[in-house]
């Protein structure tokens, strides 16, 4: 299935990073997303690699591995790596689909440029990952 910008903005807009976001700020949002479809197997994001894509899982399941422990499973509407939208930190889990995907990806460069172009949304998500990171910190 291919999913139009409505249906990745309907996605996004369920994303905390995005939560405070007009429609049209998810919509440019939205228009920075490729669609992925990715079979069972396929690794998306290996522990320790530099963090370069964020992904929403759009269709499918997929596992998050912190070494050789699961920590979680993903479905439709969860989402990974939005640190590396942000900073050059290297990935601190495994994610690996366990049934074909489909998945929304944006790319650290894209979502750079997008956030050079508009402070609004810039301002709403760096505030929505302090507030995400905060707890973790104390």
């Amino acid at each position: 299935m291919i999913f139009r910008r409505d249906a990745k903005v309907g996605l996004i807009s369920r994303v905390p990073l995005f939560a405070t976001c007009s429609q049209p700020e998810l919509a440019r949002v939205a228009g920075i997303m490729t669609q992925l479809d990715e079979p069972e197997g396929k690794v998306l994001i290996r522990e320790g690699e530099p963090g370069r894509d964020f992904f929403v899982l759009a269709e499918g399941t997929a596992e998050v591995r912190k070494g050789n422990r699961r920590v979680k499973t993903l479905g439709p509407g969860d989402f990974v790596g939005e640190i590396a939208l942000l900073t050059d930190a290297p990935r601190t889990a495994t994610v690996r689909t366990t049934s074909p995907v489909s998945v929304l990806r944006v790319t650290s460069k894209g979502f750079a440029e997008l956030l050079e172009t508009s402070p609004t949304i810039q301002r709403k998500i760096r505030k929505a990952l302090a507030d995400r990171v905060a707890p973790t910190v104390l």
